[in-house]
């Protein structure tokens, strides 16, 4: 197949591992664990938000920094595993950290607290996550590569449909007992230590690095010698990221369309409920789209999913401009919403172990969710700012522009001549 933006299809060494092996299921339990601690606060910390009395930026605001700080880990993280090796115990401190922090929410009165809570949960995120990523790309035969990100994208956003369910179905039960509103937002939020740290001993108990050493080059000279078609990639990325906001923000969204009909803490509800839908889908087209790119463009199936996630942003556009607040027409923007993040984390993933070859590849993904990061603090901020100081519709408007950008940027280089992809899988 003739295709710009090539990648490496060498065949399967016979000694090679089944794909589905004692890793991929460890890090997809993981994950799950992790994912559902962490989508039990994300569900409910708009509501909570809200109870106490904080805006769409300081929303925006808080998504942001944590994605930004996320980002400027992840590369670190990255290089320093690729030159010392010492992954597995690198991931394991990230998903404690991330486990743990998220508990903080419990005491916080204001933006500070939830700040803290929230940047030390993507710093832990931001460790592990090219790590993790690297181990899982040298676990699996290449032709395999897809499904295997399929796999544990599946298991991660499993994890995030269960955790809104319970952090909604706690906050039901809790919320009409009690005289303080706040009060069963934070006993969800100490809940969510329970998996959070089962997380980070389902990878340590569960997974080996199937790679022990380390290399000796300098940061920027391996940052500087990662491929040029891999950083022509990003371009498109990048692009898309500055339009592609944090989805607490459509959790936010859905709950102020809500709340002048149902009330602020039942809107809080609906809006959890219609979270884990959009998981739900994550969970179910994560592995069918690997195993679709292990056999076609994963280039041109990436552009599919940005589009998609444009139509959404637009959604969201559409709801506001004519204050739609049908939850059947919300359910929709967030369904679409779990396609396309589907698409966008398989396979970015899947494509920057494509195009990197293995020494240099837990820097490349830490550059990956360095542009990824950048370009979420860019729209977060923006759209929480613009969402406060303009309006919601303005605010959609220039996400979904961005976005269309991105797409046709990922498409253009797709078909245009952008160098070869490195011979090493």
């Amino acid at each position: 197949m003739k295709e710009s933006l090539k990648v490496a299809t060498q065949p399967a060494i016979q000694s090679e591992p089944a794909w589905l092996n004692r890793n991929v299921v460890g890090m997809g339990l993981t994950s799950l664990l992790s994912d559902a601690g962490h989508e039990m606060a994300t569900a409910i910390l708009p509501g909570f938000l809200a109870v106490l009395g904080m805006s769409a930026a300081a929303l925006g605001l808080i998504e942001g920094v944590a994605d930004a700080v996320s980002s400027f880990v992840k590369i670190g993280a990255g290089w320093l595993a690729d030159r010392f090796g010492h992954r597995k115990a690198i991931a394991v401190g990230g998903y404690l950290l991330t486990g743990v922090s998220k508990a903080l929410f419990a005491f916080a009165y204001g933006l500070p607290l939830i700040l803290v809570g929230r940047v030390l949960a993507w710093f832990g995120r931001g460790i592990r996550g090219p790590v993790r990523d690297a181990m899982l790309a040298e676990s699996v035969p290449v032709e395999a590569r897809g499904r295997a990100f399929g796999f544990h994208r599946a298991g991660d956003t499993l994890g995030a449909v269960v955790g809104p369910l319970i952090g909604v179905g706690l906050l039901a039960i809790l919320g009409h007992s009690v005289v303080d509103t706040s009060r069963p937002f934070r006993i969800v939020f100490l809940v969510t230590l329970i998996p959070g740290v089962g997380s980070a001993l389902a990878f340590a108990l569960m997974v080996r690095d199937p790679h022990q050493g380390g290399s000796v080059r300098e940061f920027w000279l391996t940052v500087k010698n990662l491929p040029g078609n891999f950083r022509r990639f990003l371009y498109g990325v990048g692009v898309f990221g500055m339009g592609d906001f944090s989805h607490t923000l459509m959790i936010l969204a859905a709950t102020q369309l809500l709340s002048t009909k149902y009330g602020v803490v039942k809107a809080a509800e609906i809006a959890g409920f219609l979270y884990a839908l959009h998981n739900a889908f994550y969970a179910a087209a994560s592995y069918p789209v690997g195993a679709l790119s292990d056999r076609f463009s994963r280039v041109r199936l990436l552009t599919g999913g940005y589009g998609i996630g444009a139509l959404m942003v637009l959604g969201f556009l559409v709801a506001f401009a004519k204050q739609i607040t049908t939850p059947l027409f919300l359910a929709l923007l967030f369904a679409l919403g779990g396609i396309y993040m589907a698409v966008q984390d398989t396979l970015e993933g899947a494509l920057t172990a494509d195009l990197v070859p293995k020494p240099s590849r837990g820097t490349a993904f830490g550059v990956m969710g360095t542009v990824n990061g950048v370009g979420d603090l860019v729209a977060s901020v923006m759209l929480g700012s613009l969402w406060t100081a303009v309006s919601p519709v303005f605010a959609f408007a220039c996400s979904s522009v961005l976005m269309v950008v991105g797409g046709g940027l990922l498409l253009s280089m797709s078909r245009g001549p952008i160098g070869q992809a490195p011979k090493s899988a």
